[in-house]
């Protein structure tokens, strides 16, 4: 079943959060098992949401793409849950104009 990973990035700064963002995004897209990754921040604290096909998938790409990309002083707090249930967009047919 997919899950919902909830991070919390204290120390982490809108620069460097784009820059690991310009970095990963690519590999994230093409990442077996990734679904979606989103980011916010609340009282100055950066949190991102992602959402995985399966743990492992999670963790893989965690720890190979993530982890050596994360500034000096940024330790992530990552908790993740089993979905209940994971509804996506229905694929659309290309539209010609």
């Amino acid at each position: 079943m997919a899950v919902i990973v909830n991070v919390e990035v204290r120390g982490q700064t809108e620069a460097g959060y784009d820059g690991m963002l310009n970095a990963l995004a690519d590999l994230a897209r093409q990442a077996d098992g990734f679904v979606l990754h989103s980011a916010y921040v609340v009282d100055g604290q950066w949190r991102v949401v992602e959402v995985w096909r399966s743990k492992a998938e999670a963790d893989r790409f965690f720890a190979r793409c993530v982890a050596p990309h994360l500034p000096p002083g940024v330790h992530p707090k990552r908790t993740l849950h089993e979905a209940h249930s994971l509804i996506t967009a229905a694929p659309r047919a290309a539209s010609v104009s």
